[in-house]
């Protein structure tokens, strides 16, 4: 008898285990997207979930544009705002997370933070915008896997197609400029990619077109940076 309850709880650990190993190494297959572009993301059809339980008719308005295609102020200014160790790390800002734990624990709860564009990537394709460590853990394990599987030219391009612009069902920065500005990405000029960047962190409260104080804040503090690196020069008088 002490023999089988013995071998139960063995059986139980090993089934966990491999629960644990599925869950988090099993799936996704992130080295299709080095030639596939993604369709409708995990964060998409989650949209697409609070629409229907909403009564909302919005629809995903995207449109596929390679890298190339993208203004290069828009690339920086996204990169200063949201990642400027992009072309540098390895998937994770460690000294950020460890930023984003302090505050944590200063406000004693988990609001996540610290994310690189990697990670952020991870989670738009393939999991929610759920805070809890579990979903963290994974969104870990996926964008090591992009960083390994992918160039950062090709993680930067899927992103900037896929990242939420905008209230309404907006992603992609082909969609997001010709809705705020009336034109391609190709030729955002500096003050509308400072703009469009400033208002990544939480697209459906902020408009770049508004007259938001923490956008107007944001995007001057960005177009400056760009600025200070030679990446805009100043018309005279400014």
């Amino acid at each position: 008898m002490g023999k089988k309850k013995r071998f139960f709880p063995k059986i139980a650990l090993l089934l966990l285990a491999a629960g644990i190993g599925v869950y988090f190494f099993a799936f996704p297959d992130v080295s299709r997207l080095r030639k596939e572009n993604p369709g409708k993301t995990s964060f998409m059809e989650q949209r697409e979930e609070e629409w229907k339980k909403e009564g909302k008719g919005y629809k995903i308005k995207r449109k596929w544009v390679p890298l190339k295609e993208i203004s290069p102020y828009l690339i920086k200014a996204v990169l200063i705002a949201e990642d400027d160790k992009f072309w540098a790390h390895e998937g994770f800002d460690y000294e950020a997370i460890v930023k984003a734990i302090e505050k944590d624990i200063k406000a004693k709860k988990f609001k996540s933070g610290g994310s690189t564009v990697t990670q952020q990537l991870a989670k738009n394709l393939y999991l929610s915008s759920s805070k809890n460590p579990l979903r963290k853990l994974r969104e870990a394990v996926i964008a090591w896997r992009l960083e390994r599987s992918l160039t950062k030219r090709r993680i930067l391009e899927i992103y900037l197609n896929v990242a939420e612009w905008g209230d309404g069902g907006i992603f992609g920065i082909e969609a997001a400029a010709n809705h705020y500005y009336g034109k391609a990405a190709s030729v955002l000029a500096p003050e509308e990619a400072a703009r469009l960047a400033a208002v990544l962190p939480n697209p459906r409260r902020y408009n770049p077109l508004g007259d938001s104080g923490y956008v107007k804040k944001r995007a001057d503090a960005i177009l400056d940076i760009m600025i200070q690196r030679g990446i805009v020069v100043p018309e005279d008088g400014e």
